[in-house]
């Protein structure tokens, strides 16, 4: 294949910008903060699971304090009423032994009740500080996330101004090549990442071999319109003054 020497040193500028978008793509597949956003969703995940299983537990413990609560008030209903029945007066000394024994019972029945009902309140305290410091934690995971959501993108909004350039810059560039070089030059950039590379001090630029003696003689003895590939590589080899030749 022939080509203007002119036209085929404007094969580097083209590769400059395809090179250009090829680091803007990469990028926007391995920025940072995209790792940074997953990590900072499955936080938030975790965070919000411990909370709905504080919350759970919590509202478990309200409905044992309000039966215990029940108990206690059943008991002291029912001691009430013994007490009034003895203050009465009306019992016959057989119902006066019975009611002061169901008496002490309740009173210990009572104070047992109570006691286990100050416990389930202090479990039930502590869950509810517990509930606090996690709702805290799933606040802090929701900020990181949206900071983390936030630079990401800004950075993506950078990359699609700077692509958006650079892929009008090669829309400008392309009529300057004819259909067969400009063929070749997707062809071997599909396949290989790079399709044309400066040769400069005998070394391909695109996979960086240095030449060998007989493919520099091959090269030199090459009519200067004659497109030039890599052996290595398949690059389209451009020469200039600085290849060495």
């Amino acid at each position: 294949m022939k080509a203007d020497p002119a036209v085929q040193r404007q094969l580097l500028d083209l590769a400059k910008v395809d090179a250009e978008l090829s680091r803007i793509a990469h990028r926007r597949r391995t920025l940072p903060e995209l790792a940074e956003i997953a990590e900072s969703e499955k936080t938030l995940r975790e965070r919000k699971d411990a909370l709905v299983s504080v919350q759970t537990k919590a509202s478990d413990m309200d409905r044992d304090v309000a039966r215990q609560e029940r108990e206690v008030e059943s008991v002291r209903a029912r001691e009430d009423k013994d007490r009034k029945l003895l203050a009465s007066g009306s019992v016959s000394p057989k119902q006066l032994t019975d009611l002061e024994h169901e008496l002490s019972t309740l009173e210990r029945r009572q104070a047992a009740l109570e006691d286990d009902l100050l416990e389930l309140m202090e479990r039930r305290e502590a869950l509810e500080l517990d509930a606090q410091r996690t709702g805290a934690e799933v606040d802090k995971a929701e900020q990181e996330l949206a900071e983390a959501a936030r630079r990401r993108d800004d950075v993506l909004a950078d990359l699609d101004t700077t692509e958006d350039r650079r892929t009008t810059d090669r829309k400008a560039l392309l009529p300057r090549f004819p259909e067969d070089l400009l063929s070749l030059y997707e062809r071997v950039r599909a396949q290989k990442g790079i399709g044309a590379s400066l040769l400069r001090a005998r070394k391909c630029g695109a996979c960086q071999l240095e030449l060998d003696r007989n493919t520099v003689a091959e090269i030199k003895a090459t009519a200067e319109d004659e497109v030039v590939r890599c052996d290595n590589c398949g690059a389209i080899l451009v020469r200039t003054l600085e290849s060495g030749l």
